[in-house]
């Protein structure tokens, strides 16, 4: 009864405080959707594989709350690359620039920007920030459509991306002697 009432009061003030409201894209947790309807016990949220989560009204007033959409419906995305040691760096940041500008979902303001993120173990690692504006339309398909623009850019003019290398050394046991070898079976 206890959390029935909990849900009940926290539902009412999800609808007075308006901070969620039907349409708003959040993730609570694991899950990340379009808020559907608020009703008096929970709030449920369509995700983009179809389910429909239902999360109790007093989840939201006590869990963190990513509302995507809340005072704008801009996000950043970061979409994350590396390329080979002996490659232009500047060339390849500027074609991951080119991609992101010519993506039709990518916003030109505020327009996309690459940093060199590290040095990496297999490559140097880059940091693509774009911004879209729609991110009930999706978030993945966008980041997807700038890869393979980054890959037909990059393959055009050069530039590649490492494939990690491993090396497996093999080491005999201290004086050289060999484990005996089992007999076969007869």
């Amino acid at each position: 009864m206890q959390k029935t009432l909990g849900n009940l009061i926290a539902g009412l003030i999800l609808l007075l405080d308006r901070s969620i409201k039907p349409g708003d894209v959040i993730a609570v947790g694991d899950t990340f959707g379009w808020v559907n309807k608020i009703g008096v016990r929970a709030v449920s949220v369509l995700t983009r594989d179809g389910k429909e989560h239902l999360i109790p009204n007093e989840r939201l007033m006590t869990d963190e709350v990513e509302n995507w959409s809340f005072s704008s419906r801009d996000v950043r995305v970061h979409v994350g690359f590396r390329v080979s040691f002996d490659c232009d760096l500047r060339l390849a940041q500027r074609l991951a620039v080119e991609a992101a500008s010519v993506s039709p979902r990518v916003l030109t303001e505020p327009a996309p920007v690459c940093w060199i993120k590290e040095f990496g173990d297999n490559g140097v690692e880059f940091d693509l920030r774009i911004w879209i504006d729609s991110p009930e339309a999706g978030v993945g398909n966008v980041t997807s459509d700038v890869f393979f623009r980054i890959w037909d850019l990059f393959k055009e003019h050069g530039v590649t991306i490492p494939v990690p290398q491993r090396d497996l050394r093999s080491h005999s046991p201290p004086g050289g002697e060999m484990a005996p070898k089992a007999e076969p079976h007869r």
